[in-house]
């Protein structure tokens, strides 16, 4: 039998999860693509055992925070960009990431907020340590704009032209609609997350509803018709009512991210808006800010993709409770953290396990409880984790 040449590489024993079936088998890499899948099982010399381990495709991830947890670990402290990316990817890449969008906040929901200071820190950041090859995931950027910040328009500007910019999108947190529809939730939520008393949340509530009186509605444009003319892929962010689902088709977005409730998610897809929902409210069953649970959307038949959000290992463990417990294949269901992504950011050589695409794969054993473990990683052929 012919010994594999250096730019080859055999996974064997392995429960491959193709786009529309399984199979027990083995796949052939070559010059860091998929280049052949059997099933039968391979002896060749040389070849890696996955001992009836599932094999996936690597995980697409278009949207998590995750970077801005490890830029301020604890409230008002900062920590050093470049260890906190390293810090990121490390945590992304081990979750079966490959490739992700980090959602750079572009202004920030309060009057001081850190997303105003490390935005082009963090875009620098990432630009170099990709371009040095110091990043095991394949990072992008997702600009996460603040419709109703007085220089949301201001400070994405300098992106606009950014070669890694995949995906813009299109935030509105003000109090008492979309995400925070119940301003007892966003309390919680931010006197959690910033230890603020309640005379600064009534302040920045207040300052928050007059400042989208004065810019939402001609940032939102102003916005739409810059990443337009660049060709990056939009977003709305929070649609709650059918009014916010024609104002994102008529803008001409194309992906529609955590849609609050049931109506809102049917519309999106019925307007051709393809919908992405967190990871965390698939795995604690329901929304934090008490909107519509991400499982109701999969039964309903109006769930695309999953987004880990703020906890990456959260994307590939919602994908399995969608298979386990909300009806999806297994194929559906890692479709949703794949190829359904894949297509959502216009990556149209990953996402699934087929030949011709690249070699970004992940083994994953799984606990007795359901819970994944994610045991190797490659991304192009090459193993990273």
């Amino acid at each position: 039998m012919n010994a594999l040449s250096a730019t080859e590489h055999v996974l064997t024993n392995a429960r491959i999860v193709l786009s529309d079936r399984e199979l027990l088998g083995t796949v052939l890499v070559r010059d860091g693509k998929i280049a052949a899948i059997s099933e039968d099982q391979s002896s060749m010399p040389g070849a890696e055992d996955l001992d009836g381990d599932y094999l996936m495709p690597g995980l697409i991830e278009l949207h998590t925070d995750n970077l801005e947890k490890h830029a301020q670990p604890r409230p008002k402290v900062t920590w050093p960009t470049s260890s906190a990316l390293l810090a990121h990817d490390a945590q992304i890449i081990s979750s079966g990431i490959t490739t992700v969008l980090d959602a750079i906040a572009v202004c920030g929901t309060l009057s001081d907020d850190i997303r105003d200071h490390i935005v082009r820190e963090s875009a620098e950041a990432i630009t170099k340590f990709r371009a040095d090859g110091l990043l095991r995931a394949d990072h992008h950027l997702h600009m996460r704009c603040e419709v109703a910040h007085p220089r949301a328009v201001e400070l994405y500007a300098p992106f606009n032209d950014h070669p890694l910019v995949r995906l813009v999108s299109l935030m509105d947190h003000t109090p008492g609609q979309r995400q925070f529809v119940d301003v007892d939730k966003l309390k919680i939520y931010y006197q959690g997350k910033h230890g603020m008393s309640d005379v600064e949340i009534d302040k920045m509530m207040d300052d928050r509803r007059d400042a989208q009186v004065v810019y939402a509605d001609k940032h939102r444009r102003a916005l739409v018709d810059m990443a337009a003319a660049k060709g990056h892929v939009l977003a709305s962010h929070d649609d709650a009512t059918l009014e916010h689902v024609r104002e994102s088709h008529e803008l001409g977005l194309t992906v529609s991210e955590f849609p609050t409730t049931l109506e809102a998610a049917r519309a999106s897809h019925a307007s051709g808006l393809r919908t992405i929902m967190g990871g965390p409210n698939v795995v604690r069953g329901s929304s934090h800010s008490g909107n519509v649970s991400a499982g109701e959307l999969a039964e309903a038949g109006v769930l695309d993709a999953l987004s880990s959000d703020y906890v990456p290992s959260s994307l590939l463990h919602g994908a399995l409770i969608l298979h386990d417990k909300h009806g999806l294949s297994l194929p559906d269901a890692i479709a949703t953290v794949s190829r359904n992504p894949a297509e959502m950011g216009r990556f149209d050589d990953r996402g699934e396990i087929a030949v011709g695409k690249r070699a970004d794969l992940i083994r994953v054993k799984l606990l007795t409880d359901g819970v994944p473990v994610v045991r190797r990683v490659w991304r192009e052929g090459e193993r990273v984790v």
